[in-house]
């Protein structure tokens, strides 16, 4: 089932009419076929109108819609021979984050993401994507053996942020995601991270200490949601969209502050509105990106991971 955003809902009637006649009638029929042709016309025009020039607040809804491409199906379209595992060794496993190794275009690499779920139940099931500790431990244990046999690792931001609940600071939330942001450091292995959704918090970065970092054109990179910054700042969520301007969390404004090294085009009018040219474009853009890093040495890859974060927030004081 398509979902609409508020601000693409003029497209809904349009498209759910050319939807009924491709199931219900002859679309060879000349009557028919007249109606479908005026119908792409004026559906390219609401586009361009619609997804011309995105706001801020417009990139950060596109960013969680519900027909966005999750980690599974980004795993499942790019890799091949894909083994999930399970658990961290210590508590359960977190469905909110998968992880396993694949095989990408014959290099073989782990693969770790968050996965949000795409409908009610699965929504549920997975927590929306909030991981609980367990969930960066399981992470780091597959890092962990990635590193110790030498294949490149790729993970997938994709979360609100990591999961506050009680139970998941009993079983240690912060430390979990601190622990896992030391241990990217140490690997010596090439990590690319692909922002492919919401990027939020801690939550995302407890995957995301790559040597590249990679952002869907309309994902959101922040360290909270443009509703949560204007809930703190101005205690009303409706000033989102003035949050947003100023949280800068889009990809272009991200590039611009060196925060991540490349943008990966989606399909005019966002990645839910073709999946295919979507993985098209995200396989050749980690394809370059990976082979790169394929070249440098452990511990080059290492330093270049080091330097990287720690030029980030440079800032002057006016005396």
């Amino acid at each position: 089932m398509r979902y609409y955003l508020d601000f693409e809902k003029k497209l809904e009637p349009l498209e759910r009419r050319i939807g009924e006649i491709e199931r219900f009638y002859d679309i060879n029929d000349p009557h028919y076929s007249k109606e479908v042709q005026y119908l792409q016309k004026k559906i390219s025009k609401i586009e361009k109108e619609t997804y011309g020039e995105l706001t801020n607040w417009q990139r950060s809804q596109l960013s969680r819609h519900l027909n966005r491409p999750h980690t599974l199906d980004y795993v499942y379209s790019l890799f091949t021979d894909f083994v999930e595992l399970h658990g961290d060794r210590k508590y359960k496993d977190d469905p909110a984050v998968v992880g396993g190794f694949a095989d990408f275009d014959g290099i073989k690499v782990a693969v770790v993401g968050h996965q949000k779920g795409k409908d009610v139940r699965e929504m549920a099931h997975r927590n929306f994507g909030m991981a609980h500790p367990d969930g960066y431990r399981k992470a780091m244990r597959i890092m962990d053996m990635a590193n110790r046999w030498r294949k490149p690792i790729i993970t997938f931001i994709d979360t609100p942020g990591a999961f506050p609940g009680v139970g998941a600071e009993e079983r240690g939330q912060a430390e979990a995601i601190a622990s896992s942001i030391y241990f990217m450091f140490s690997l010596s292995v090439p990590v690319v991270t692909i922002v492919i959704g919401e990027g939020g918090s801690g939550g995302a970065l407890g995957i995301g200490v790559a040597n590249t970092i990679l952002m869907m054109e309309n994902a959101t990179y922040s360290v909270i949601s443009p509703e949560g910054c204007a809930a703190i700042l101005w205690r009303d969520g409706s000033k989102g969209p003035l949050a947003a301007d100023a949280l800068k969390p889009t990809s272009y404004d991200l590039l611009k502050l060196n925060v991540i090294d490349e943008i990966v085009e989606e399909p005019f009018g966002g990645a839910h509105r073709d999946w295919e040219k979507t993985f098209q474009n995200t396989k050749a853009v980690l394809t370059k990106n990976l082979v790169a890093l394929l070249k440098e040495n452990p511990e080059d890859l290492k330093t270049m991971r080091y330097d990287k974060f720690r030029k980030m927030g440079v800032f002057e004081e006016n005396k």
